[in-house]
This record gives structure tokens, sequence and C-alpha cells, in this order.
């Protein structure tokens, strides 16, 4: 049995490492990026004009959390994908994708303590302070999700790094992904 992907083509019996998880995971947390703050800021009026408990401020931590696991896995697939594409990007191009990558997630991780501290603890006006600054960290994590996402759309679509996942893909130099490579003409005629 076969399936066809965007990128290629994978038989059944592939290996997780073939399987192209990181381009898979690296999209939730960039979404996240963007749901946290709108969930968050939204909660936290509701909560201070008491429309909603303040035990409803444990959304936006959890979507926080599932935001600093995804972005740590994402991480972890990149660097499992980093070994085939080295031969066709530059080196300063994925460099530039990992340290924003680990950047969105350290922010991420910071700004999940803020979260936890909104929720945590015990005094009302000390929970919107810290909550108030976890929706303005979650906007600086937005950001940080934009630069990440702008540099690993570079990888793929200026530096051509999904052709390291292709059948036909280049055996070096850095081609864009959108340049001419025919397989049906041949130049033994």
């Amino acid at each position: 049995m076969t399936f066809t992907w965007d990128v290629g083509t994978f038989d059944s019996g592939a290996t997780m490492d073939s399987i192209l998880w990181h381009p898979r995971i690296v999209h939730l947390p960039i979404a996240l990026a963007v749901i946290v703050p709108l969930v968050a800021s939204g909660v936290l009026l509701a909560w201070w004009r008491d429309w909603l408990p303040a035990r409803s401020w444990w959304i936006a931590v959890a979507l926080q959390g599932l935001l600093v696991t995804t972005g740590f896995a994402a991480m972890q697939t990149g660097e499992a994908d980093e070994e085939r594409v080295e031969h066709l990007v530059p080196h300063d191009a994925v460099e530039a994708h990992e340290e924003a990558g680990e950047a969105f997630v350290w922010l991420g991780a910071g700004v999940f303590v803020l979260f936890a501290l909104g929720g945590a603890l015990p005094k009302r006006t000390l929970q919107l302070g810290f909550a108030s600054a976890a929706v303005v960290g979650s906007l600086a994590g937005l950001a940080a999700g934009v630069s990440v996402g702008s540099k690993g759309g570079d990888l793929v679509y200026v530096h051509g790094a999904a052709n390291a996942f292709t059948s036909s893909a280049p055996s070096g130099g850095s081609a864009p992904v959108g340049s001419a490579h025919d397989d049906d003409h041949d130049d033994d005629d």
C-alpha cells in the first residue's frame, strides 16, 4: 500500500523518522500563538467584569501550556529534519530559523509562568495583574511566532528545503522550490 503526500510518496512500511513530523506539528504552536491572546483577552475581560469565575482563567493557562508543549515538539522534530536539509539550504538560514524557534518556545515558557501565577495566586488583584501581564506576554509570543514561521517559510519556499523530502531531491546546492527539474528528457540521444 502506498500513500501520496504533498511532498512525495512513502510506502506504508516507512519508519517514523521518514514521515515528515516537523511540518505536521509546527503549525499547531503557530496557530496557538494567534489563538491564545484572543482567548486570554476574552477570558480576562469576562473574569474582571465578573461574567466568569476566576477558575475560567485555567482555560487560557491550558492553551498556553499546549503552545509550549507543541512548540517543544516542533523544536525536536526540526532537529531531526535538519540533517536532511542541510545540504540544500544555507546554514545561516537554518540557524536563524532554529534560533527563532528556540526563542519562541522559551518566551512561551516564561509567559506560561505568568499565566499560571494569574490562576494560582490567592489575591484577586495579584491574579488579575499577572493575568494582564500574561496577555501582554502572549502578544510578544505572537510576534515571535510570526518570526519563526516566516523564517521557516523562507527555508521551504526560498531555499527549497522541501526538496530534501522528495524522490527527485537535487544532490546539492540551493535551488528554489519552483526551479525547473525535468526528468522526461535524456541527453543520451
